[in-house]
């Protein structure tokens, strides 16, 4: 009966068949995955140390050129220092040449105020000079009529420009008696700077206005013998 029975082919072969195909396939395209996987983690890998040391070699360069940046700003500071340093000496040097330039043209002008003084202290002194040679011959002759006649005569005190008048037969009781007066003439303006015996001030200062007005010695002795005359009685 079994052998009457029909025969019935599930494909149960071709099946198997087509199931090893598909594992064979799958077991190929996992092992394709795989291996892309472990590739492209590598690659990854790879990427990441290559990023790395480019981090590493851009940060190095970053601390040269900082450190760079810091030498150059350094020497920068110390040019600027540098130059400040020169233009204060500069500034100190320009400063200390226009002081000794004002001093030299002040000092120039003093010299040339000087000699200008001087200059003109020296034609005074020629005139007063040629004025006192002229009445040194007009009271020559009557100079010597004092010394010969009236007991006059003149002495030097040690001192420039500065004479003493010493008079004799002045004192009644005593004609011997000396009697005597300085005249300074070193300015232009005499004066008389002692007298003896004492004699009035007053008298000695009219005395002197007109010498010095008149520059007539003569004159001026006989008053000076007066007042000496007077004050001896």
């Amino acid at each position: 009966m079994a052998d009457s029975l029909p025969s019935i082919n599930f494909g149960f072969d071709d099946l198997r068949d087509r199931m090893a195909r598909f594992t064979e396939k799958f077991d190929s395209f996992i092992a394709t995955g795989r291996r892309q996987v472990l590739e492209e983690r590598n690659r990854f890998r790879i990427n990441v140390a290559e990023l790395q040391e480019d981090q590493r070699l851009r940060k190095k360069e970053i601390e040269s050129l900082a450190q760079k940046s810091s030498s150059h700003a350094q020497a920068v500071e110390k040019e600027t220092a540098e130059t400040a340093e020169m233009h204060a000496a500069i500034a100190s040097i320009t400063q200390q040449r226009d002081a000794r330039a004002q001093h030299r043209d002040r000092i120039r002008s003093e010299i040339a105020s000087v000699r200008k003084q001087v200059a003109q202290r020296v034609t005074v002194q020629q005139e007063y000079a040629k004025e006192l040679d002229a009445h040194a011959q007009l009271n020559g002759p009557e100079l010597d009529f004092w010394q010969s006649y009236l007991g006059m005569r003149i002495e030097g005190v040690g001192m420039a420009d500065r004479l003493k008048f010493v008079f004799t037969c002045v004192d009644e009781r005593n004609w011997e008696r000396e009697a005597w007066f300085e005249l300074d003439m070193g300015r232009s303006d005499y004066q008389v700077v002692n007298v003896k015996p004492k004699v009035e001030p007053e008298g000695v200062e009219r005395c002197l206005v007109r010498l010095n007005e008149s520059r007539d010695l003569g004159q001026f002795l006989k008053a000076m013998r007066g007042l000496i005359v007077a004050a001896t009685k």
